[in-house]
């Protein structure tokens, strides 16, 4: 980077701690140059390992160093303009460099801001997989296909992100609703848009049961939990108690036959996982495994959460389960997240998992509150 550039950004950047951010970029920059040789050394092109680790740290550090770069150069131009402005113009040519010269000041500042928030630390938990935990609430049959159409949603933007969602287990009631769900979800950075959805919905409108046309109340709670590896979570089997029963569900011809449901209690916690809806004792063992894992995991973040909640003003994305987040007005067809005080006036596309716009608006509300609180440090 050109001394005189740098230094001129040293003086003239809206960051706390300039001298401080500037030499932390320019390092990342540096290592991000290296990383860049190095996945080009045949030594490490022919080792899977080290290139797998090397293209992800490459991977993890483009953007900042993109968004960087982009400020350099739009720090430089309005060095450039404002140069040119002090040199002798006519009317026309010193109104155009004006001009210029304003549009190089905002997209600066936008840049800052954008830096700022790449800046910012990340949740380690926020590349993984996710479980999601649904489970009807308040409103007896109408709170269960409210959870099924939560279930639904969930899906369908999965699919629009191009994951992959298996159901890990359901209790389904006679109608179509649920009881209690629990979703995989399968890709890269599921949790980091994903998290902001645990807490209480509420849902209101007249039941298709209801011929007095009155509008009900029920809810469902959401839980969404990173995918735990066996790394991470330490179970021994002492701490397990493991029950077989024979599945009510259709997984095949022999289930009623043979006890193929698995039930898993994990003692110090009492956190209950149960599968039935494979074939197999070992699959439905897997699946309950793979759910524990999860919850064990989910308890232990929020359970780090709560300390760091407490010193926040906002619950955006604090995962707190008892929390009524949003709710769901049919009668006027709008989404309110409470959390943020924004409403989404197409309940019916939200429904089919058009949800992106309410994520966008959560995940900009966490960055500005963490901002904030970066500033008050």
């Amino acid at each position: 980077m050109d001394g005189g550039v740098a230094s001129s950004i040293r003086r003239t950047a809206g960051f706390p701690e300039v001298c401080t951010v500037f030499e932390r970029l320019n390092e990342v920059e540096d290592r991000y140059d290296e990383l860049t040789r190095r996945m080009s050394d045949p030594e490490v092109f022919n080792d899977p390992k080290a290139y797998q680790q090397v293209a992800k740290e490459h991977s993890d550090l483009t953007d900042l160093v993109s968004k960087y770069r982009e400020y350099k150069r739009i720090h430089q131009q309005k060095l450039d303009t404002e140069a040119l402005l002090r040199e002798q113009l006519d009317d026309e040519m010193r109104d155009l460099a004006q001009a210029e010269l304003d549009e190089l000041k905002d997209k600066e500042r936008e840049c800052e801001r954008e830096l700022q928030v790449l800046l910012l630390p990340k949740d380690p938990n926020d590349e993984k997989s996710v479980m999601i935990e649904i489970r009807a609430g308040t409103g007896g049959e109408e709170a269960a296909l409210f959870a099924g159409e939560l279930l639904r949603m969930y899906m369908r933007y999965a699919e629009q992100r191009h994951w992959k969602t298996e159901l890990m287990s359901a209790n389904e009631t006679g109608i179509g609703g649920f009881k209690e769900a629990v979703l995989a979800v399968d890709g890269r950075g599921a949790y980091s848009v994903l998290k902001y959805e645990s807490g209480v919905h509420r849902v209101q409108r007249v039941p298709e049961t209801e011929s007095g046309g009155r509008i009900h109340t029920s809810a469902a709670t959401v839980a969404v939990m990173p995918e735990a590896e066996e790394v991470e979570v330490e179970i021994h089997p002492d701490d397990l108690e493991i029950d077989t029963f024979r599945s009510s569900s259709a997984g095949g011809q022999n289930v009623q036959k043979n006890e193929t449901a698995i039930r898993i209690t994990h003692k110090p916690t009492g956190i209950v996982t149960s599968c039935q809806d494979e074939r197999s004792q070992l699959q439905n063992k897997e699946k309950a495994m793979r759910m524990l894992r999860s919850m064990i995991l989910e308890r232990m973040i929020r359970e780090q959460q709560a300390e760091i909640t407490a010193q926040r003003r906002s619950m955006v994305g604090s995962g707190d389960r008892s929390e009524k987040i949003r709710t769901y007005n049919f009668p006027q067809g709008r989404v309110t997240d409470h959390r943020i005080g924004f409403s989404i006036f197409n309940i019916n596309a939200f429904m089919e998992g058009d949800i992106q716009e309410m994520i966008d608006r959560l995940i900009a509300a966490d960055q500005a509150e963490l901002l904030k609180g970066q500033e008050e440090g």
